[in-house]
């Protein structure tokens, strides 16, 4: 698979462009923004349908809240603040006043993983994806580029329940050309290959593609699977896949606790043991630094990652 990996693009004003597309294909489709309108790119909606743009102020609570009556009344609403705020300061609100009456509201976490950057531990959310697969009826999708993004927007608007959607600050690289289609029912695999399935999403599937061209190079064959939907899990796709190689490697811009690994771990555990390894950020909080140094610092960049799958490799072939 083939990816211009110098030409980045923000998915942020992807998200944006799209929220304007599915609103002026639906009437019923709202926004709400907690005063970062500029940040997350709502702005881009509030300028074509001020009527339907709710600034809720810095009180993501509240946004949650006022959301979930909206969708009481039959609206669409979108609900869009750095995935820190969206999910952990409002967390009693989606899961009583979204999930469990299964209210139709979206909710979208900008500037998640530590790419957040200069912005440092207190805004990098690192817990977001685990604490919202955690809630019953609640959906979660990491899409990788713009194209995956739009995709995903698009299937929130046209599709009921309540939905997580995380997408990243930094600009991030094409991995999909325009006939790309969302599926929400299975992962994609990317690349093929016999020694490890990677499984990956978010911008951290770039990174593992490069990777494993590194590593063809050096003549190892690594399997990539773009998992964006993380909840549901497409399970069936992962294990028909993973019998090939029998061996797992999940890598994520998020905690390995409760994010994509878990989620992983959980279900080979389950239907088909096979060994794991999770590449993340370990048990710990971020740190301010520019998004390329602590993609570096925390090895989720491509040649820290072909290093590390080179080693759990070698290490699985001793063992065999």
């Amino acid at each position: 698979m083939d990816i211009n990996y110098t030409d980045k693009k923000s998915i942020r004003s992807a998200f944006g462009r799209t929220l304007v597309e599915v609103g002026k294909q639906n009437k019923d489709v709202v926004v709400l923004d907690a005063d970062l309108a500029c940040s997350t790119q709502t702005q881009v909606f509030q300028k074509e349908f001020p009527d339907r743009f709710f600034d809720c102020g810095i009180s993501e609570q509240d946004m949650i809240a006022t959301a979930a009556g909206l969708a009481s009344q039959g609206k669409i609403p979108f609900a869009a603040s750095f995935a820190m705020f969206a999910t952990g300061r409002t967390y009693d609100q989606i899961r009583n006043s979204i999930c469990y009456p299964e209210f139709n509201v979206k909710i979208i976490g900008t500037h998640g993983g530590v790419t957040v950057g200069e912005d440092g531990a207190s805004h990098q959310a690192l817990e977001d994806v685990a604490l919202m697969r955690n809630i019953p009826n609640m959906t979660v999708i990491v899409p990788a580029d713009c194209k995956e993004c739009e995709e995903a927007i698009k299937f929130a608007a046209e599709n009921q329940g309540p939905m997580y959607i995380r997408i990243a600050r930094s600009n991030v690289c094409d991995v999909f050309d325009d006939k790309y289609e969302f599926d929400f029912s299975n992962a994609n695999l990317l690349e093929d290959g016999t020694d490890v399935s990677v499984i990956t999403n978010g911008e951290t599937l770039a990174e593992v593609i490069m990777a494993a061209h590194i590593l063809k190079e050096e003549g190892y064959s690594v399997q990539v699977i773009n998992s964006p939907v993380v909840k549901p899990l497409d399970g069936a796709t992962i294990i028909d896949n993973v019998k090939k190689t029998k061996f797992v490697i999940t890598v994520e811009n998020h905690s390995i606790i409760g994010g994509l690994g878990s989620a992983v771990c959980e279900l080979l555990a389950e239907y088909y043991p096979t060994p794991v390894h999770r590449i993340g950020v370990n048990d710990e909080f971020g740190q301010s630094g520019k998004a390329s140094e602590l993609m570096e610092y925390y090895k989720l960049d491509s040649k820290s990652l072909a290093v590390k799958i080179r080693k759990y490799i070698d290490k699985y072939r001793l063992v065999k």
